[in-house]
């Protein structure tokens, strides 16, 4: 099983220490570095200061936001990254969630796994560096009775296939995953429910695309922190469970709160969002169980990691993000070096 890290969105308090600790994760061996956009920093600008000075470690988007771009504009980005950092961009797609995608970018959320589907095919058929052409229900290139012709990238990609991955909570939106993408994004994964929450329908997805799991990287992404107050390591993680579970998206369409109750919190998840969203931010992070945060972030020591991280390799994850928390540098390089530790005390490096 192989390891990344998740630097997050920029502009979270913490940015003065993201290089340091990208240029850690790349001394340490991790396999690749994402970095986050919502409605703040975007991720191509985050990946390019941070590919400039690394060496090895991949960067990848986890996401670029559908909403944001044209599609084209995507297959120029992920061109352009893979040519500046020598091969090692990965791109992470997602259509975000629908207070986003409406109330920034203006794009009216509907049809959100057909539109990612036209997107994919037209991201993977501009990297060919074939003539551009595409008649779809949400796009159509080149727009017909106008001046606009079949026009080629002119960049050259590092590679011939840079890897696509799509960020995936619902069972639909996870099925397509497996059949289009080579990889997908989890987030507040449990080891103890991956199979029935998302392994399985991505398997679905690649059998109805006639392949089997071969190859394709189940990555989920969750905090790691060291220490020994497994309580007080938890209490950390409070608010921000709350809130995605609570805050993300709206009453009747909350993609994380529907994950939760997959994992069986159906009260405590209605609870946390009947809190975040009257205003009580606070009472919402009270209202996380604790089995909830230890179930989708690795506390404690190194051994109780390697166990963890030992779980996850048999619910079938190739590649572990981890976004290391602390409230100083040190904090955070020295959950990063735990990271391999329990990697290895695992016997999975």
């Amino acid at each position: 099983m192989r390891l990344g890290i998740n630097l997050g969105y920029w502009g979270a308090g913490m940015d003065g220490d993201n290089l340091a600790v990208a240029q850690e994760a790349d001394r340490l061996g991790y396999d690749v570095c994402w970095a986050a956009e919502a409605y703040g920093s975007d991720a191509p600008t985050v990946l390019s200061w941070v590919a400039a000075q690394t060496e090895r470690i991949d960067v990848g988007s986890a996401i670029m936001q559908i909403p944001a771009r044209q599609p084209a504009m995507t297959a120029m980005t992920a061109a352009t990254l893979d040519s500046l950092s020598g091969g090692r961009f990965r791109l992470g797609l997602g259509v975000s969630g629908p207070q986003v995608s409406e109330g920034w970018y203006g794009v009216k959320f509907d049809k959100p796994l057909a539109r990612t589907r036209e997107y994919v095919e037209i991201v993977r058929k501009a990297m060919t560096r074939e003539r551009l052409s595409y008649s779809g229900e949400h796009w159509t290139l080149p727009l017909p009775d106008g001046p606009g012709k079949p026009i080629k990238l002119t960049v050259h990609p590092q590679r011939e296939h840079i890897p696509l991955y799509i960020a995936a909570i619902g069972p639909k939106n996870l099925e397509q995953t497996g059949e289009i993408a080579d990889g997908a994004l989890l987030i507040f994964p449990s080891a103890e429910h991956l199979e029935e929450t998302a392994i399985r329908h991505i398997r679905a997805g690649r059998e109805k695309a006639g392949l089997t799991m071969e190859g394709f990287d189940v990555h989920p992404s969750l905090p790691i922190a060291l220490g020994a107050d497994v309580d007080a390591l938890a209490d950390m993680f409070r608010p921000y469970t709350a809130l995605y579970v609570g805050g993300m998206g709206s009453r009747k369409q909350n993609f994380y709160n529907q994950l939760a109750q997959r994992m069986g919190y159906e009260k405590e998840a209605a609870e946390i969002q009947e809190k975040y969203l009257a205003g009580d931010k606070a009472g919402a992070a009270a209202a996380v169980p604790r089995s909830l945060i230890e179930q989708t972030a690795l506390l404690g020591d190194v051994a109780t990691i390697a166990d963890r991280m030992k779980a996850y390799a048999e619910a079938g994850v190739n590649t572990l993000t981890l976004a290391p928390a602390g409230f100083t540098l040190d904090e955070r390089v020295a959950a990063l070096r735990a990271g391999v530790e329990a990697l290895e005390r695992a016997g999975l490096a």
